[in-house]
């Protein structure tokens, strides 16, 4: 066995794969910000990413770790982190353990309601695994698990719930779940084989990318709404012109029978797209 550092579990997390839901959780800190004249500490924005970070290592490790005989039996996976032997099963789980319990005690450090709905924020991250066995909407679920970002950034500012958070969080649910479908597309035939759940291995390639489509659209529709009752001007909304042109990008990269640009889609494509509307978000915030 692989001796396993710091650098592994960064692998097994998928460390920088939090390019697509930081952003989201800057932009509802910030909208946050905004509602209370900007009068919060920099213990509060310490715990917040905090709580993003271990929030989403609880997950993707637990991920790694309820999948770990699946992944091992697919070429594509079969080299992660567990199945290659480089981190153990119990290693994995027992860093699940701890993050989800570091998750909650620093939820008790920002604020009431954070730390009442930290429970249920785990079971929706953590809960997303077993999804694939036996529902084809585990896309959506995931959407769901990274959503939690900016609606818990605007929480942990105002302590209570609003309008334009929830429609960032749904912008999230949509646009994470439209991109996860076309990554997807790479697994279509195990997934029949392995009789696992997804969009691609229960409606075929051509009707996923419509689906995709469909998401991406409303993705862009709901952002759009969250200029109008957020009162966002037109700093925003040239960062969102950019985030929508980016969203059309990545499907013109993708075709049925030609999957050898899937990578860049997901990852690079929607990771400038979440960083370029989170930049444009905060200046139009701050100055706009």
């Amino acid at each position: 066995m692989k001796k396993s550092g710091i650098s592994s579990y960064l692998s097994l997390i998928k460390f920088s794969h939090t390019v697509f839901a930081l952003p989201f959780a800057l932009i509802g800190f910030l909208t946050g910000a905004r509602e209370v004249n900007f009068n919060f500490n920099p213990w509060l924005i310490l715990t917040v990413l905090l709580c993003m970070v271990f929030a989403r290592s609880a997950a993707m490790a637990f991920n790694r770790w309820a999948d770990r005989d699946i992944d091992a039996k697919n070429e594509r996976t079969a080299i992660r982190e567990i199945p290659a032997g480089i981190i153990s099963p119990n290693a994995a789980i027992l860093f699940t353990l701890l993050n989800a319990v570091a998750f909650i005690v620093t939820t008790w450090f920002i604020n009431p309601i954070c730390f009442y709905l930290s429970p249920v924020a785990l079971l929706v991250v953590l809960g997303y695994s077993y999804t694939k066995r036996f529902t084809p909407f585990s896309h959506i679920v995931l959407g769901i698990g990274l959503s939690l970002a900016p609606i818990g950034a605007y929480l942990a500012v105002t302590g209570e719930f609003a309008l334009v958070p929830v429609l960032f969080s749904v912008a999230v649910v949509t646009w994470v779940s439209g991109f996860d479908i076309i990554y997807a597309l790479q697994d279509e035939v195990f997934d029949k084989q392995q009789k696992l759940f997804s969009i691609p291995s229960v409606f075929g390639s051509k009707i996923s990318l419509r689906i995709s489509e469909v998401l991406h659209i409303t993705a862009a529709g709901v952002l759009l709404a969250a200029s109008f009752y957020g009162h966002l001007g037109w700093i925003y909304l040239a960062g969102w012109a950019i985030f929508t042109g980016l969203l059309i990008y990545q499907h013109t990269l993708v075709k049925i029978g030609d999957l050898s640009k899937v990578n860049i889609a997901f990852f690079t494509t929607n990771g400038i797209a979440s960083v370029v509307l989170a930049v444009f978000a905060t200046i139009e915030i701050l100055i706009g």
